[in-house]
């Protein structure tokens, strides 16, 4: 029986396949969707995220510690002096070891950077159940003032006043209406 402006409600399991599916395809659609909720989840949860943004972090900062090593190389006399006596092989190894131990610590910096701010505007997002511009603003500010807390309770201000103002542009940038095209 057929209720008028009632959403018609089916029992878990049995509802309607989507178009070209046939009943021998249900099992496959049903664990499909159960691995999408799983993942779905996942992406949701702060650690996941505080994760992929520090994982990412430490990427993006080995690789512009990679391109920036390209133009590390100041004086070639200096260097002649500090690797006097080293065959080609052992000048590459010294120099790419070198390159390896910046790309390191590039990396782990912006990988703090990032999984610090993700976390916090995570948390606070799921705090105050909003996705707007107070959460990445007031996570700048706190993970500005985290990052400069060795340095003195005005360095602290300073840097979550700048964090704050750096993260209020990208996500202005980020949320900005696409141009019209029409």
């Amino acid at each position: 029986m057929s209720f008028p402006l009632v959403a018609p409600m089916f029992p878990a399991g049995r509802e309607p396949l989507p178009p070209g599916m046939t009943e021998e395809d249900r099992a496959q659609l049903l664990e499909a969707k159960k691995y999408q909720g799983w993942m779905t989840m996942g992406m949701e949860s702060c650690a996941a995220k505080t994760v992929i943004a520090g994982v990412g972090g430490l990427g993006i900062g080995a690789f512009f510690s990679l391109m920036s090593s390209s133009f590390a190389y100041e004086d070639p006399l200096l260097r002649q002096s500090t690797q006097a006596g080293m065959n080609n092989t052992q000048k590459a190894r010294e120099i790419f070891k070198e390159m390896g131990r910046g790309m390191w610590k590039s990396g782990k910096g912006f990988g703090k950077v990032g999984a610090l701010f993700a976390g916090i505007e995570c948390v606070i997002e799921g705090y105050r159940a909003k996705n707007d511009m107070v959460n990445p603003i007031a996570a700048g500010f706190v993970a500005g003032g985290v990052l400069a807390r060795n340095s003195g309770p005005k360095a602290a201000l300073g840097g979550g006043l700048a964090f704050a103002a750096f993260s209020a542009a990208i996500d202005l940038f980020l949320r900005r209406e696409p141009p019209d095209d029409d």
